[in-house]
């Protein structure tokens, strides 16, 4: 048995508190299957910003790269500006180790009260590019503090990256239901958005089971909120997939919920997951940060590194104490942090029990699905 060895970033605020939560939750989990999991804990972040002027040491993309997988809480502090935190650790990660697909699932949890009327169950893949787009370094500032200061943002997109991420979620598409939603905004956007178009069309056709739907992204917002249930998988630039992942977590009860991986899909650099939630420094050491999402992304991380089985499991222990009332309050239950993990260990070993493959048909589909 091979052991994985993960980075663990907790990063701000409650990330201290839900990463802890979700380590005692693969650690259970590696204990009940054939896997094998080495944590490694570096202490970058705000508090690392305060002391050295920087999120992360210097060689930190070198020593992050001699592990499988990283395993990110929250980064995030009022002391240090967004731009700051965000392009000192996350984005270099992210475009160093090319993980150019950021995979975001959308799914109704039992336990967890959607603010839609429909009972209609939500299951979503929402697939955003993660490495250029609207998020590029080209432009900067001029005349700065005079009347006709400017700021210019260079959207880039190039047909290899476009075409990755179309095919990424083209595949994605036909092992579900075979439907495929690109969000576009080509009647506004006249240069890169018809190329975004352009290049997902001609790479969708090479799968002959997907069928394409080109939606305006206005519209599409819309729709996430008027019928979510009909969406299989998105396809989506970097800014309108961030936008459009955190409203599909929305609409499906709780942002503190929703899991991400940020993936290199050839393994070649290690892979990062995180849950979606920020560092929320108004809750911070109350234990009562919610830990699904950070679990979440754990069994994300699970799957990625070749456990499905294992994944599944995790997630099944999490959706069932959800399902028995133990769920945090932000999502209208009663237990603190602390309180959920140990529902979540608990459920962990009743599904060792029984056996994790005997989980009914129903549940099954919809866990491996959602990882």
């Amino acid at each position: 048995m091979s052991t994985h060895k993960i980075a663990v970033i907790a990063g701000d605020g409650i990330g201290k508190e839900v990463v802890p939560a979700a380590i005692e939750c693969l650690e259970r989990i590696a204990e009940l299957h054939p896997v094998s999991l080495e944590f490694n804990h570096f202490g970058w972040g705000s508090h690392y910003y305060a002391e050295h002027g920087r999120m992360m040491p210097r060689d930190g993309l070198e020593q992050l790269a001699e592990h499988e997988a990283i395993f990110l809480g929250a980064v995030g502090s009022p002391s240090v500006p967004d731009a700051e935190s965000l392009w000192g650790l996350l984005i270099p990660i992210r475009r160093e180790f090319q993980q150019y697909i950021n995979l975001r699932p959308v799914k109704t949890l039992d336990g967890v009260k959607s603010p839609l009327a429909s009972k209609e169950p939500i299951d979503i893949l929402i697939v955003r590019e993660n490495n250029e787009g609207e998020y590029s370094e080209v432009g900067g500032r001029a005349y700065r503090g005079l009347p006709h200061e400017t700021a210019v943002q260079e959207t880039i997109f190039t047909r290899l990256g476009v075409a990755r991420a179309a095919h990424y979620a083209a595949s994605l598409a036909a092992s579900r239901k075979g439907r495929l939603t690109s969000a576009t905004k080509s009647n506004g956007i006249i240069h890169t958005m018809p190329f975004w178009d352009e290049v997902v069309e001609e790479t969708t056709r090479l799968y002959p089971d997907v069928t394409l739907t080109s939606e305006l992204v206005d519209a599409l917002a819309a729709h996430l909120v008027l019928k979510p249930w009909t969406f299989d998988v998105i396809v989506a630039s970097n800014l309108l997939g961030d936008i459009l992942s955190d409203l599909g977590s929305s609409v499906t009860g709780s942002i503190g919920v929703a899991p991400s991986a940020n993936l290199n899909p050839e393994g070649d650099f290690p892979s990062l997951f995180e849950p979606v939630h920020g560092s929320a420094p108004d809750i911070a050491g109350k234990g009562l940060a919610n830990p699904v999402g950070q679990m979440w992304s754990g069994a994300m991380m699970l799957r990625h590194l070749g456990h499905p089985e294992a994944a599944e499991h995790l997630q099944l222990a999490f959706e069932s104490a959800l399902r028995e009332g133990h769920g945090t309050r932000d999502v209208g239950g009663p237990s603190s942090t602390s309180e959920f993990t140990a529902a979540v260990v608990a459920a962990i070993d009743v599904i060792d029990a029984v056996g994790a493959k005997d989980a009914t048909a129903e549940d099954k589909p919809a866990a491996a699905a959602s990882s």
